[in-house]
């Protein structure tokens, strides 16, 4: 079944939504609708648990009385007028709000490379079992671990946001997802885990399966970790789990508006080693995460958040930048069509001028993953979590396992000394290599 060509259907049912929203006295109204289709295929130990194919549609419409503005959405179509009633008078019961400038307004958007593949619009139950049986097979092919749990899913949808001002845009995407966890157990017991994420089709996910294994087994006879302030190697899942519940929250306008970011008024500072880049792009070829346009219809783009340690911008959504009486930068983002937009990141992009091999010249341990991320205060930045699949690591000598390890600090500390390495990889919107940091470890 065609997803981009089940849309036009959906796209005349918004405009009908426009029109209701309008006549019940929206002075601005959007929609934005969503067609999708996915395949799944869930993993317990080592057979499959489920597979199943489903399909969604849906409309919400954000209807604006007086620069208030409210929401309502639904799935079925013969709905349309209760829904764009009730959105206008969740807009009314709000009152009016002075900051509102309006909804965006037709632009020029770019066409991103990369985010769509036939093969996934098109598959079938079938390929997507024979992907999830290739993972079992990969973690097989190592001794001593076993499958826990996994799952391959398969995504082909089409998005589109139409609005009063008369903008009209439309796109449609594709995305394979797979993950598995393992144990292994000889004497103690481990675990370890793989991800894959892409934009294309991937007919085996045997290396996920075999890595995960691996993970498990080297995990395995975790030895005493010493306290004590040391070089730190995260990982890139690792890193995206820091970031994401420390600090990314502050670089959103909204937060920074409304006093809740440690960055608040700091433009121009240097707030991180001179070796540090980040950047945030909706443009990213292939990113999990790339759009030509945001989740209200304004074009994406390239937006410098930290270059070469100082701090040089925010990501704003079209509310937040006409507070500020800037432009949007693209990045209002929602889960859905049943979710309002927010402002949030799109791809994430950290890197440096000058990478390392951080491994081969580090003394101190080896992080793959955190426990407990959620734990952090994304005001202050403070955090203290447990490492996952620790290593300790000295040049020239094989990673030793670790049994159990604390990781304390202040993620605006770290940043202050930081390294690069060169092993780029996308975990969710967020990529990003190894870094290298000083952090205080508490062993048990």
């Amino acid at each position: 079944m065609k997803i981009s060509g089940i849309s036009d259907s959906l796209l005349e049912y918004a405009h009908q939504l426009i029109a209701l929203a309008l006549r019940e006295g929206a002075a601005e109204a959007e929609v934005y609708g969503m067609v999708g289709r996915s395949v799944d295929a869930d993993l317990r130990k080592g057979s499959v648990e489920m597979a199943s194919e489903s399909f969604h549609r849906g409309l919400g419409v954000r209807a604006v009385v007086k620069g208030a503005v409210g929401f309502s959405s639904t799935s079925d179509m013969s709905l349309l007028e209760y829904v764009a009633q009730s959105a206008v008078k969740s807009a009314k019961v709000r009152g009016s709000d002075e900051s509102w400038i309006s909804l965006p307004t037709p632009e020029k958007v770019v066409p991103v490379q990369g985010i769509y593949d036939t093969r996934l619009e098109q598959i079938g139950p079938e390929e997507c079992l024979e992907a999830a049986m290739s993972m079992l097979e990969g973690c097989r092919t190592v001794n001593g671990a076993e499958p826990v749990s996994g799952g391959v899913v398969c995504v082909c949808g089409t998005g589109f946001v139409i609005n009063s001002q008369g903008l009209e845009l439309m796109e449609t995407a594709t995305i394979m997802q797979a993950s598995m966890e393992t144990i292994a157990k000889a004497g103690d017991v481990a675990t370890g885990s793989e991800f894959f994420n892409s934009r294309s089709f991937q007919p085996s996910m045997e290396a996920v399966g075999k890595a995960a294994a691996v993970m498990a087994r080297t995990s395995l006879a975790g030895t005493k970790a010493e306290s004590g302030t040391y070089d730190v190697l995260l990982k890139p899942l690792a890193v995206a789990e820091l970031l994401e519940n420390t600090i990314l929250s502050a670089f959103e306008a909204d937060n920074v508006q409304k006093g809740r970011s440690s960055l608040k008024g700091r433009l121009g500072e240097m707030i991180s080693s001179e070796g540090l880049n980040v950047h945030d792009d909706g443009l990213l070829a292939g990113g999990l995460d790339s759009s030509a346009f945001d989740g209200e219809g304004s074009p994406s783009r390239r937006t410098v958040l930290i270059e070469k340690g100082i701090l040089k911008g925010f990501l704003y959504d079209s509310y937040t930048a006409g507070k500020d009486g800037v432009k949007s930068t693209g990045n209002a983002v929602r889960q859905g069509y049943s979710d309002v937009p927010r402002v949030g990141m799109r791809n994430l992009i950290v890197s440096s001028p000058v990478a390392y091999d951080l491994l081969e010249e580090t003394k101190g341990y080896l992080i793959n993953g955190l426990i407990g991320a959620h734990t952090a205060n994304p005001i202050s930045g403070d955090f203290s979590v447990e490492a996952r699949n620790a290593f300790r690591v000295s040049p020239g000598e094989m990673p030793v396992p670790i049994r159990s390890l604390m990781l304390a600090g202040n993620i605006y500390d770290l940043l202050k000394n930081i390294e690069i390495g060169t092993d780029v990889r996308a975990v969710g919107g967020i990529v990003t290599p190894t870094i290298k940091v000083k952090m205080n470890v508490v062993g048990s």
